[in-house]
């Protein structure tokens, strides 16, 4: 049982507890690279399953994936003013190519737009050549200075969809069709409850007209942005030339979005669902679904331990087979770290009633199953476990979400609440950042479906909006 007895309670330190599960469940280790870390084979599987599912919906939904250079010239990435200037702080540079000093910088890249800009404006001719629906999975640099394994790191693994558009309602439903694709998968797949809104001008992407963003709350009270969806008009592609000819043989600019998700979605899968034993995998997007532990190696054990293993592989269900020199506890304890959504203990004595033990590891119930329907009843388990993981990560969400009906009430719960703040705004950035310094809370978007009959809680002018607030990683 060593392996949970080395792991902090979250209740007792959280920040502690997280770096242990990433590191006792074999997600990540630390590199010889300051501020980078090493990705190990069983979280980079995780992360492969994020991209195959997500890759199937982009393709479904006509995106085409490519790669581009990770070298931006700096003259390049100056085109867009607002846009290079929301960077700068983070920018890392190339100055040196071997021993000789370029002519001029290389910046390597944070993210991809002028990139995308420069090749489009090659591409695009004609209204024939539109829309351009292209997305890449690949690495950015993005020199931070405090660093936290999936959360913060100077390196990154996403993707960032880049299109380009006819017209702007084109564009606009674009935008809001990928932010839709993430909820879904966050929800059905992640098990992820977000709340999707739109950032304020003053939190959204530099160079956007608009910026959309879906918001999870972590275990402790502290909100995770887990992918965003932007809209940029024509700001980038006035900037870049880019022009189309038209039906009516009139030249116009395009419209353009961009969306990404990071490997930062593992992080809030430890944060939302893991526990003092270590991880806690949802189904859908687990590499390994069950974990097969045989107990001893009686001839019977190791026959029905094989039985079970094929007809897992015939059903398509991942799994492994724990048949190491270890004893049952030391596999059960390794097995609840790991997060495996189920392991079935094969023992003796429960094949003297023709059954096997099946323990859930988001709810560490045991049940007995008969041999013959073990394998069969796993899909519909699956799918309890995935929705019961959603349905408890929501009910806790919703149980730290406070609504200030004035300053006062909004002090008292950002003191002693951990969670997010709903609170009428009266769109003034003044305000927005009142409570930032005061509170160290960061608004995290708005709420556009709820009506307003109040005054602002920080000025009391009236207010033109609902808006969460929270503090964030």
């Amino acid at each position: 049982m060593s392996e949970i007895k080395d792991i902090t309670s979250r209740d007792k330190d959280f920040a502690k507890w997280y770096t242990d599960v990433v590191k006792k469940a074999g997600l990540v280790d630390y590199s010889s690279v300051k501020g980078s870390m090493i990705i190990c084979p069983y979280g980079y599987a995780i992360w492969e399953n994020m991209q195959k599912i997500l890759d199937q919906k982009f393709k479904e939904t006509g995106h085409e994936n490519v790669q581009m250079p990770m070298f931006i010239p700096e003259s390049l990435l100056n085109v867009e003013k607002e846009h290079v200037l929301g960077f700068a702080p983070e920018v890392a540079w190339v100055t040196h190519g071997g021993s000789d000093k370029l002519d001029e910088r290389l910046c390597v890249r944070p993210t991809s737009e002028v990139l995308f800009c420069d090749y489009y404006k090659k591409i695009i001719k004609s209204y024939r050549d539109l829309p351009k629906l292209y997305n890449q999975w690949c690495t950015i640099v993005r020199w931070e200075k405090t660093t936290r394994p999936f959360l913060r790191s100077r390196e990154i693994l996403w993707q960032e969809g880049h299109t380009m558009h006819r017209t702007e309602e084109e564009a606009i439903n674009e935008t809001l069709k990928m932010l839709y694709i993430y909820e879904d998968f966050q929800r059905n797949t992640l098990a992820i409850p977000v709340i999707v809104g739109k950032k304020t001008e003053k939190e959204k992407f530099a160079g956007a007209i608009a910026t959309y963003s879906l918001e999870a709350m972590m275990y402790d009270g502290v909100a995770l942005q887990n992918g965003t969806s932007h809209y940029f008009g024509q700001g980038f592609a006035e900037a870049f030339g880019i022009q189309f000819l038209d039906q009516d043989n009139a030249l116009k600019t395009p419209y353009q979005t961009s969306w990404g998700v990071s490997t930062r979605m593992l992080g809030a899968l430890i944060m939302v669902h893991g526990d003092d034993r270590g991880l806690v995998l949802p189904p859908n997007i687990a590499p390994i679904k069950a974990m097969i532990i045989p107990i001893g190696n009686d001839t019977e054990v190791l026959d029905v331990t094989n039985r079970i293993a094929q007809e897992l592989n015939l059903s398509g269900i991942s799994y492994k087979v724990d048949d190491r020199d270890k004893t049952p506890g030391f596999k059960f304890s390794e097995a609840e770290v790991k997060g495996y959504p189920v392991r079935i203990e094969i023992g003796k004595r429960d094949l003297e009633n023709n059954e096997v033990t099946v323990v859930r590891r988001d709810t560490l119930e045991k049940i007995k199953y008969p041999i013959d329907t073990v394998v069969a009843s796993l899909e519909q388990l699956f799918k309890h476990i995935q929705d019961d993981m959603y349905d408890k990560a929501l009910k806790r969400r919703d149980s730290m979400i406070y609504d200030a009906k004035n300053y006062d009430e909004f002090k008292e719960f950002a003191i002693n609440k951990p969670g997010f703040i709903k609170a009428n705004w009266c769109g003034c950035e003044e305000c927005e950042n009142k409570i930032k310094d005061d509170f160290s809370m960061k608004s995290r978007c708005l709420i556009e479906d709820e009506e307003i009959d109040t005054n602002c809680v920080v000025c009391g002018k009236k207010a033109k909006y609902r808006l969460y607030f929270g503090k964030q990683y």
